[in-house]
């Protein structure tokens, strides 16, 4: 039988790129919901045998701009406390880490480009260490506090927290494994062109860069996907 995963969007560019081999291997039929449906965010939060809750250019504390926050923190808030496997990627890992009740805020830089993770001594053990050494793609401003039974699984110089996992179920990144960066990479740089421009990024560089780790990510991208959804655990 078909395991169903809900895929919850808010920017049309930043998808499943990468993930989407990985989830089909598995045996996962995918739906996405973006951000403009309107029913993003009205079904039955358990129903999914997954959520994956992707990134956006937006903070979990804009709810006053942005009214779909609050509806999706307690979307996600049902699902995590029914313990239903649930992963955010970015702004998904922040909405988690705010629906447990942490604080999400801005760093005060821009993280943006290709740089490695520093494994915690969990992280090194789990699905992420299909990850060592490889560059993946970070583009946040903000970062979170953990949220209380969870486990940081990854740093960098600029964020202390990087991943975190709650369980077997849960599983939040902050950086993003999953983006194409192939062409499709060129999304990313036209969408947040005025955020390159304020950060003085030069897209031309962070172009080059996603030539030169594309391979490498990807490929330990889906393996670390791969390795997590095989531990999943499905009870309700």
């Amino acid at each position: 039988m078909t395991k169903s995963a809900l895929v919850l969007r808010h920017v049309h560019f930043e998808d499943l790129s990468s993930f989407v081999c990985p989830l089909q291997d598995a045996g996962y039929g995918i739906r996405t919901s973006d951000v403009a449906d309107p029913d993003f965010c009205a079904g039955d939060p358990l129903a999914p045998d997954l959520l994956i809750v992707l990134g956006g250019p937006v903070g979990v504390y804009e709810d006053e701009a942005y009214p779909f926050i609050a509806a999706e923190r307690a979307f996600i808030h049902a699902r995590l406390r029914a313990d239903r496997p649930t992963l955010g990627v970015c702004l998904g890992a922040q909405l988690i880490a705010s629906a447990l009740g942490a604080a999400v805020f801005p760093t005060g830089t821009k993280e943006i480009g290709f740089s490695p993770l520093r494994l915690t001594a969990t992280g090194a053990r789990g699905p992420l260490r299909h990850l060592a050494g490889v560059p993946v793609l970070h583009w946040h401003g903000d970062t979170y506090d953990l949220p209380d039974g969870a486990e940081n699984l990854a740093s960098t110089t600029l964020v202390e927290n990087q991943a975190f996992a709650i369980g077997r179920n849960v599983l939040g990144l902050q950086f993003h494994a999953e983006a194409s960066t192939d062409r499709a990479f060129e999304n990313w740089l036209v969408g947040h062109a005025a955020e390159l421009g304020r950060a003085k990024i030069d897209p031309a560089a962070l172009r080059r860069e996603g030539l030169l780790h594309g391979r490498p990510l990807r490929s330990a991208s889906r393996a670390m996907l791969a390795e997590w959804l095989s531990g999943l655990g499905s009870e309700r």
